[in-house]
């Protein structure tokens, strides 16, 4: 039999915002023993729910600070299972806040395996009132500064299999975009970025894509996203127009906080890339290039990123043109590249990601998949792609609803039947934070 001071007390701990509530479990866990902290890793956190404010590096040495801490291991997976086989502690501690919501089956499967040596759960009533997520959401909710959120697309693409980004074209399809996330098993989904995207600008404005909104207009809906939300932004350049302009663009737009400036290899002004009939030219691949390397030599971080986009499958080009021309802008210095396709049949765009692959000097791959829509996140992330960006839908769905809305009331010579169809107006006052309800 170990003595008191010689069992294990293995306690697991985010420990993202450190408050009043984890030194109560860390008390309690003193009295049993020496305790290891099983610090969870930024990749575990970034598994079940928004990537952490402080870096793994950062947390350790804040817990090393704690009286009664006797090791600190990293936990890099929300299955305890096979540090817990590898330890056999004594006890395991935990709040009891984990009886319900996602973490319910971790806690089935910690009694099950510490049964196995007749371990201990000794659960601590949960501190009401407080948690590092609401103190963290607290904090969010009043901004974060330009360089903060600019980080965030490279820590996100550091941390996750892939990055989930949909799209907004002002600011409350971005509170959408910012606030909705749903429950699924032992994971908090939700959409990591936004795509601020020149399609549904364009059109939110009642004008055609076709680089008529300008910069000044389009910074005008940025700000307006930017002013609302705190997660990492994408923004669709176009063709980025010329050099010069384009340098102007990249400073404008890496001041504001963006992360990352998406501009595609079409001779301006560009037309959609999915409008029926069409005719898409390529540019020069050495002018191309040339704006890549103009627009990295005008940043003033390694934070903001360029994305060259692709355009080879949308003009009926080749696989061996996408490749050529990845292979020449990763040459330039693009910091990723998004291949686009817009058939339905991914034959092409799966021939391109194969290849892709096979580079010795490659950059992060973003795919869009409007058309290929049957395609899922986990099959394009094994095709190799870092972000998938959901481009248009939010702007889409709007319209049905709307047109169904005006008809409904033109039908009824009243309103009362869209009551059904339209949220309340106490939800859209929930959605808009400051609103004093």
């Amino acid at each position: 039999m170990k003595s008191t001071k010689n069992k294990i007390v293995y306690v697991p701990m985010a420990a993202d915002y450190l408050h009043i509530g984890h030194i109560k479990i860390i008390n309690e866990a003193k009295k049993h023993g020496k305790v290891i902290i099983g610090l969870l890793t930024d990749q575990a956190i970034s598994s079940y729910k928004r990537v952490p404010m402080t870096s793994f590096e950062q947390r350790k040495k804040i817990m090393e600070t704690i009286a009664g801490v006797w090791k600190i291991i990293p936990q890099h997976t929300l299955d305890y299972t096979e540090t817990l086989q590898e330890l056999k502690p004594d006890f395991f501690v935990h709040g009891d806040d984990w009886k319900e919501g996602i973490q319910k089956k971790v806690r089935k499967k910690v009694i099950e395996t510490i049964k196995e040596w007749d371990g201990k759960l000794i659960e601590p009533s949960y501190t009401q009132g407080i948690s590092s997520t609401m103190l963290i959401d607290g904090q969010i909710e009043q901004g974060v500064t330009p360089d903060y959120r600019r980080k965030q697309l490279k820590k996100l693409m550091g941390l996750k299999p892939i990055v989930r980004v949909i799209e907004a074209h002002n600011g409350l399809s971005a509170r959408i975009a910012e606030t909705t996330k749903i429950t699924c098993g032992n994971e908090i989904r939700e959409f990591d970025a936004i795509w601020e995207s020149s399609l549904t600008d364009s059109s939110s404005k009642g004008k055609p894509d076709i680089e008529l909104v300008d910069l000044t207009s389009r910074t005008q809906t940025i700000n307006e996203i930017l002013e609302v939300t705190t997660k990492p932004i994408i923004v669709d350049g176009d063709t980025g127009g010329l050099i010069e302009h384009f340098v102007f663009m990249v400073k404008t737009l890496e001041r504001l906080g963006v992360s990352a400036l998406i501009i595609e290899d079409k001779v301006f002004p560009k037309r959609n890339s999915l409008l029926d009939g069409a005719i898409h030219i390529s540019e020069d691949i050495d002018k191309f290039c040339a704006k890549i390397k103009a627009g990295i030599h005008a940043r003033v971080t390694q934070d903001f990123m360029i994305i060259a986009r692709i355009e080879s499958l949308i003009a009926g080009k080749s696989v061996s043109d996408a490749l050529l021309r990845a292979n020449a802008y990763i040459e330039a210095g693009a910091d990723a590249i998004m291949i686009h396709s817009k058939n339905k049949d991914p034959v092409k765009l799966i021939e391109f990601c194969k290849q892709y692959n096979e580079f010795k000097n490659k950059v992060p791959l973003v795919v869009v998949p409007t058309t290929y829509n049957h395609l899922t996140e986990d099959e394009l992330k094994d095709m190799g792609a870092s972000i998938v960006i959901y481009a248009n839908h939010l702007l889409r769905a709007s319209y049905n609803s709307m047109k169904q809305v005006a008809e409904t009331i033109l039908e009824n010579k009243r309103s009362l039947e869209t009551d059904n169809i339209c949220i309340p107006i106490k939800e859209v006052l929930r959605l808009i934070p400051h609103n004093g309800c």
